[in-house]
C-alpha cells in the first residue's frame, strides 16, 4: 500500500536562482543563497523577507547555518568563505579557501569545525576556533567535488560526492579516504546519511538520472532508483520520515518509501530545476531550492505516535522503532511541565510505518496503522495478533471490538478474537471513523452513528466533525470541529426503548431522542480527554484547559505543542507528549473536577458537604472563582482565601462590614477605592472619607468636602494636594475655600506663571509686579526675549492699567469684609439673595469705600455687609448654621469670586 502522508506546502517565495537551502533548527526561518550573489532569510511562517543582503556579485552555490554561533557560512564562486552574525549583520570572517567555485558546505554538530569542497578538486576542513585554519586537507578526486555530508551517527566521518564517478567517505583525521563507493556511469552531484540507527545507509543522486542507495559496511550499492529524466542534483534520507527526497534539473522532486524504496509521489511546483534539499531533525518540514524561488513542504502531521493505557504505560513508535515508558516509575512528585524521566523499554520493530497507535479499552493489545495497513499487537511484547489493510482503526469503549475503514467506502467491524463479524459499505464518502459507545462515520460536512452489533444508524448529526471523545461512562460525548466543540449527552435508555419498540430495529432516520446538545464552546481543539465528566483539551494557543458545563478552565499555559495522552486518577495527574516524545505531566485533582461537576448539576450543599473535604485549601480561591461564575456569589465568599479576592465578593454583595474588616486587615489602594464607592452608595459618608484618604483619591475628597461645605478640611486637603503634587486639586480646593493666595502659590508652585499673572490681575492685583518679573525672567531663558519685553507692568505703566488703584484697594475691602463674614450664620443668606450679581469695583467706585474697608457717611455698614456676603457667596452657598451636623466649624467663608474688575 502507498505511504499515505499528507503534504502540505506551507511556503513559497519566487526569487532568483536559488542554489542552496538550509532550514534553522529553532528560528522559523529558512536561508536561501542566490545566483546573483545575494542571501535571503524567510520567515516560513509568515512568508516575510527577515534578512536580505548581497555578498558578492558572484552566484553563492552553498551556506549553513550555526544555529549556536547564530551565524550564517556561505560559499560563493569567487572562491572566499564568508561568515556573518545573521542578527547583527556583522561580518565574522571573510578568507579565500579554494582556487575554484565552492560548492558545499557542511558544519560538525559539536565540534568548531565545517567542511568546504570545491571544483579545485580538494576537500577542507576549517577550524573557526583556531584562528579559521585550514585543519586538514583532503586529496582523492579526479573532478569537481560537488557536495559533503556528516555521518550522523559517527560526526568524525563525512562522506563526498565528485563528477568523477564516486563517493569517498573520510575521516576528519586522516588526508586519505576510508574508501570509495564507484557505481554512477556519471558526476556524482549529491550525497546523504540515513539517520535511523538499523541501516548504514547513505544515498546519492547523478547526472545518471539515478539515485543509490549503498550499504557502506559492505561497500555495496543496495538499490538503484530511476524516475527522474534529467540529473539528479539534491537528495535527501529525511530522518522523521520513512521516505528519501530527490530533485532533478527536470523540475521534479520524488518521494521514494526508504523502506521498499517505492515511488510515493512525484512533485512538481513549476519552478524549473531544482538544486537543493534541505531537512531538520525532529521536524517534518523540507525545504527546496529551484531556479524560480524557494518552497517548504510540511511531510504530515506534527502529532507523536504514542498511546497510554488506564495503568500508565505509554507506547510509543519512531519510525518503525516501538518503545514504552511507565510513568508510574517516576520517584517521588514530578514538577509539573518538567520532562519526566523515565526508562525507555525497547519492544522492538514494526513491519509498516506506524502513523497512528491506539490501546484497546482493557490495554492488552494496540493498534497500529500506516501506509495503508493496520496490525493488532499484544501491549506487552509486541506479539503479532492480526493485520490487514486499513487506513484507520477504531476500537469500541468496552468489549474490545474494533473496526476498519479502507478508503471512503469499506467499515468492517472485527469481534475480540479478531474475525471479522460485520461489514457496510455506506451510500456516503467516509472520510473518518470514531471509536467508543457508537461507532462514528464522518462525511463531509455530517457525522452518522451507528451501533456495533448490527451498523444500523442510531442518529446523524449535521456537524462537520474532527474527532468524536465518548467519557468513560458514554454518556457524554464532545464532537469538535474546526472551531469550536460540541458536548452533548447519550441517552442509553432512548436508544434500547426505540430498538425495542421497531422489533429489533431502529427507524430510518434514526432515534431522535439518542443525544442532547448541552453545551457549544468556540475553541480549537487539538487533542482531548474525557476525566469523569470533565473534557479536557489542548487548543491551538498551547493550553492546557478543561470543561466542566460550559465553564472552560486554564489548567496552564504551555511553552510549546503538547498533546494529551492520558489522566491518572491516583495521581492526580495529566500526562502530555511534544513533538520529541517528551513526556510531561500536569496536576488535575479529581476531587476538584468532582466538585465543579456536582456544582453544574445543581448539587452545591453536596459538593461542599463530600467533596469540599477532600480539597486542599489552595485549591479553594479557584472553586471560589468558579462559584461565581455560576452566580453563586455567597458561598463563593465563604470558599475565598484570597483577602483581595474576597474584599471583591464582599463589595459586590453589598456587604459593607466585612469588606471594611477586610481592607482595614489588608490595605491596599484599590481594595479601599472600591470600598469609597459603596460606601458612597449606602450613605456612609463617615467611611467614605475614611477610604477616600486611605486610598488618597484626593479629587473624592474634594468632591465629599464641597458636598457638606467643610472650609477646614477642604483647607488641608489643598495642603496635601500640593504635597502629593495633585495641582488641580490642591487650586480648586484653596479657591473654594477662599485661599486666594494659596491659590496664586499653587500655580507658581506647579510652573504655571502665565495663569498666576492672570490670576493675580483678577484676584490679588497687588502682586502683579513680582509675578510679572518672573514671567519676564522665564521667557528670556527660553529665547523669547521680544514677547517678555512686550508684557506689561502695572508700576512702571501704571497708564495701561485704568483703575488698578481701585482695585488694589478693592482687594484690600474684599479681605476685611470676609473677615468679618466668618461665623455669619446660613439662615442670613435669604436676607441678602437680592444683592448677587453685584461686582465689587463699581460698588467702590460707586461708593468711594476707603482702603480699609469703611463707607463714607450715609451708608450703612450693613447694606455694604450684605453687599459683600453676596458677592462671597459661590456655588455652595452660606455656611451651614449652628448645630448643623453637616458642617465641621459652623463657618464656610468663601473668597470674591466676581473678578475685581471687568
Amino acid at each position: 500500500m502507498p505511504l499515505r502522508l499528507e503534504i502540505d506546502r506551507k511556503f513559497t517565495q519566487s526569487s532568483e536562482r536559488v542554489k542552496c537551502v538550509d532550514i534553522h533548527p529553532t528560528e522559523p526561518w529558512v536561508l536561501a543563497t542566490m545566483y546573483d550573489g545575494h542571501v535571503i532569510i524567510y520567515n516560513y511562517e509568515t512568508s516575510a523577507v527577515v534578512k536580505s543582503w548581497e555578498v558578492t556579485d558572484q552566484p553563492v552555490r552553498c551556506g549553513a547555518f550555526v544555529a549556536r554561533k547564530q551565524w550564517i557560512i556561505v560559499g560563493a564562486d569567487d572562491m572566499f568563505i564568508r561568515c556573518y552574525n545573521y542578527n547583527t549583520m556583522e561580518k565574522i570572517k571573510v578568507f579565500e579557501a579554494h582556487i575554484d567555485y565552492i560548492r558545499s558546505i557542511t558544519v560538525h554538530p559539536t565540534l568548531p569545525i565545517f567542511v568546504t569542497c570545491s571544483d579545485d578538486m580538494h576537500v577542507k576542513a576549517w577550524d573557526w576556533e583556531k584562528g579559521w585554519d585550514c585543519v586538514m586537507l583532503f586529496e582523492g578526486h579526479a573532478h569537481y567535488v560537488m557536495q559533503v555530508k556528516f555521518n550522523p551517527k559517527d560526526p568524525n566521518t563525512f562522506a563526498s560526492a565528485s563528477l568523477d564517478h564516486t563517493i569517498k567517505v573520510w575521516n576528519l583525521s586522516s588526508p586519505v579516504p576510508n574508501f570509495t563507493l564507484e557505481g554512477h556511469e556519471k558526476g556524482v552531484n549529491c550525497v546523504d546519511y540515513y539517520n535511523g540507527g538499523d541501516k548504514p545507509y547513505l544515498v546519492s543522486g547523478g547526472d545518471d538520472k539515478c539515485v543509490r542507495i549503498w550499504d557502506y559496511q559492505t561497500k555495496s550499492c543496495v538499490q538503484t532508483l530511476e524516475g527522474h529524466s534529467h540529473n539528479v542534483s539534491c537528495v535527501a534520507f529525511l530522518p522523521d520520515r520513512p521516505l528519501i527526497v530527490s530533485g532533478s534539473e527536470d523540475g521534479s522532486v520524488i518521494l521514494w518509501h526508504s523502506n521498499t524504496y517505492r515511488l510515493e509521489q512525484k512533485l512538481s511546483y513549476g519552478l524549473d530545476r531544482c538544486w537543493s534539499v534541505a531537512y531538520l531533525k525532529g521536524s517534518n518540514k523540507v525545504a527546496l531550492g529551484f531556479d524560480e524561488g524557494t518552497v517548504l513542504l510540511q511531510m504530515g502531521k506534527d502529532t507523536p505516535v504514542a498511546s497510554m493505557d488506564s495503568s500508565g504505560k505509554v507506547i510509543l513508535a519512531k519510525h518503525n522503532e516501538v518503545s514504552t515508558v511507565n510513568v508510574r516509575t517516576v520517584q517521588g512528585t514530578p514538577t509539573d511541565g518538567e520532562r519526566l524521566s523515565v526508562a525507555t523499554k525497547e519492544l522492538g520493530s514494526c513491519e509498516i510505518y506506524p502513523q497512528t497507535l491506539a490501546h484497546s479499552p482493557n490495554g492488552r493489545f494496540v493498534a497500529v496503522c500506516g501506509d495503508g495497513e493496520y496490525i493488532i499487537y499484544t501491549a506487552l511484547n509486541l506479539r503479532n495478533k492480526s493485520f490487514g489493510s486499513a487506513d484507520q482503526v477504531v476500537w469500541d469503549n468496552s468489549v474490545g471490538e474494533y473496526a476498519t475503514r479502507l478508503g471512503t467506502s469499506d467499515i468492517r467491524v472485527f469481534n475480540k478474537l479478531f474475525k471479522e463479524r460485520k461489514s457496510m459499505r455506506p451510500t456516503y464518502a467516509a472520510e473518518s471513523i470514531f471509536g467508543g459507545a457508537l461507532l462514528a462515520v464522518s462525511g463531509k460536512d455530517f457525522i452518522c452513528f451507528y451501533d456495533w452489533e448490527d451498523l444500523q444508524l442510531v442518529r446523524r448529526i449535521d456537524v462537520e466533525a474532527n474527532g468524536v471523545y465518548w467519557s468513560d461512562q458514554a454518556h457524554l460525548l464532545a464532537i469538535v470541529s474546526e472551531s469550536s466543540f460540541y458536548v452533548l449527552q447519550y441517552s442509553a435508555d432512548a436508544v434500547h426503548k426505540a430498538l425495542e419498540e421497531g422489533g429489533g430495529r431502529f427507524p430510518e432516520d434514526g432515534v431522535e431522542d439518542a443525544f442532547e446538545l448541552i453545551h457549544e464552546v468556540s475553541e480549537t481543539v487539538q487533542t482531548a480527554r474525557w476525566v469523569g465528566d470533565c473534557f479536557v483539551y489542548t487548543n491551538t494557543s498551547s493550553r492546557l484547559n478543561y470543561a466542566v458545563g460550559a465553564e472552560v478552565t486554564t489548567l496552564v499555559h504551555m511553552d510549546r505543542p503538547m498533546f494529551l495522552l492520558g489522566y491518572l486518577p491516583k495521581e492526580n495527574r495529566l500526562y502530555c507528549i511534544d513533538k520529541e516524545q517528551n513526556v510531561v505531566s500536569y496536576t488535575l485533582l479529581l476531587a476538584v473536577l468532582e466538585f465543579k461537576t456536582a456544582v453544574v448539576r445543581g448539587g452545591i450543599h453536596i459538593a461542599k458537604e463530600k467533596v469540599l473535604p477532600r480539597i486542599p485549601t489552595s485549591e479553594h480561591s479557584k472553586l471560589a472563582r468558579f462559584l461565581e461564575s455560576q452566580g453563586l456569589k455567597e458561598d463563593a465568599l465563604d470558599l475565598a482565601t484570597d483577602p483581595d479576592y474576597r474584599c471583591d465578593l464582599a463589595i459586590g454583595l453589598g456587604r459593607l462590614d466585612l469588606a471594611t474588616e477586610i481592607a482595614r486587615e489588608f490595605p491596599s489602594e484599590l481594595k479601599w477605592s472600591q470600598l469609597a464607592d459603596l460606601a458612597t452608595v449606602k450613605g456612609d459618608f463617615v467611611l467614605a472619607e475614611e477610604a477616600l484618604r486611605e486610598s488618597d483619591d484626593y479629587s473624592g475628597l474634594l468632591t465629599l468636602y464641597s458636598a457638606r461645605s467643610d472650609k477646614k478640611s477642604m483647607v488641608q486637603l489643598a495642603d496635601k494636594a500640593s504635597a502629593a503634587h495633585k495641582m488641580n486639586v490642591a487650586f480648586l480646593a484653596a479657591f473654594m475655600s477662599g485661599e486666594l493666595e494659596k491659590c496664586l502659590d499653587v500655580l507658581l508652585q506647579s510652573g504655571r506663571i502665565p495663569e498666576a499673572a492672570i490670576f493675580a490681575r483678577t484676584y490679588l492685583p497687588s502682586r502683579m509686579t513680582p509675578i510679572v518679573d518672573m514671567w519676564r525672567t522665564e521667557l528670556r531663558k527660553s529665547g523669547s526675549v521680544r514677547i517678555a519685553d512686550a508684557i506689561a507692568d502695572p508700576t512702571a505703566h501704571p497708564h495701561l492699567f485704568p483703575g488698578i488703584e481701585d482695585s488694589i484697594a478693592g482687594e484690600q475691602a474684599a479681605k476685611t469684609m470676609a473677615a468679618r463674614r466668618v461665623g455669619k450664620p446660613g439662615t442670613a443668606f435669604a436676607d441678602h439673595r437680592h444683592e448677587a450679581g453685584m461686582e465689587l469695583a463699581e460698588l467702590l467706585q460707586a461708593m468711594n469705600i476707603n482702603g480699609n474697608g469703611t463707607a463714607p457717611a450715609g451708608i450703612e455698614d450693613n447694606k455694604i455687609d450684605g453687599m459683600v456676603d453676596d458677592m462671597d457667596k459661590d456655588e455652595f452657598g452660606d455656611p451651614p448654621a449652628e448645630g448643623d451636623p453637616v458642617g465641621v466649624d459652623g463657618s464656610m467663608p468663601v473668597g470674591n469670586a466676581t473678578p475685581i474688575e471687568t
